[in-house]
C-alpha cells in the first residue's frame, strides 16, 4: 500500500492525562468516565476520539462514493458511531463495540443504503475493522 498521509499523536498519563498530535494541532486533557470508574472530570476520552475520527472518515467515504457515482451527498448530511467498552468474554483484557448511523437526508432509501454499503468497503476505519488489520508494537 503506498502511505499518502502519515501523522503521529502520543499520549501521557493513560485514560487520565493529555494526548497530543505531533504538530499540536489536536491536544486534549483525557479523563476516564464515571462509568468505567472515573470522577468525571471535564476532559475526553479514547472512545469518543475514536467515535470522532470513524464517523468523520466515513462520511468522507461517502461523499469520496457519492461523486463516484454521481450522486450529491447533502453538506447536512450526518455519520454518527457508537462505541462502546467493556471487558471480553475471555477475561483477558477490554473490547470495543462499534456502530454506525447515518443520516442522508434527501436520498432515496434505496440509493443512500448503496452508497453506505459502498462507503463501508472504502472507509479505511471500516476495513481495518472488518479486517482485524494487524498493528505492530514496539518498544521505542
Amino acid at each position: 500500500m503506498a502511505i499518502l498521509y502519515t501523522t503521529k499523536a502520543s499520549a501521557t498519563g493513560g485514560r487520565a492525562g493529555n494526548a497530543k498530535s505531533e504538530d499540536g494541532v489536536l491536544d486534549v486533557t483525557l479523563t476516564v468516565p464515571k462509568e468505567l470508574g472515573g470522577d468525571g472530570a471535564t476532559g475526553t476520552n479514547p472512545e469518543q476520539l475514536f467515535a470522532a475520527g470513524y464517523s468523520a472518515c466515513f462520511l468522507g467515504a461517502l461523499k469520496a462514493v457519492g461523486g463516484k457515482e454521481k450522486v450529491k451527498i447533502p453538506e447536512d448530511t450526518t455519520v454518527t458511531a457508537t462505541v462502546g467498552i467493556g471487558p471480553r468474554d475471555d477475561g483477558t483484557g477490554f473490547g470495543i463495540d462499534v456502530s454506525l448511523k447515518v443520516n442522508i437526508p434527501g436520498i432515496d432509501k434505496d440509493v443512500a443504503e448503496d452508497l453506505i454499503k459502498k462507503a463501508h468497503i472504502v472507509c479505511p476505519y471500516s476495513h481495518a475493522l472488518r479486517t482485524s488489520t494487524e498493528v505492530p508494537v514496539s518498544l521505542a
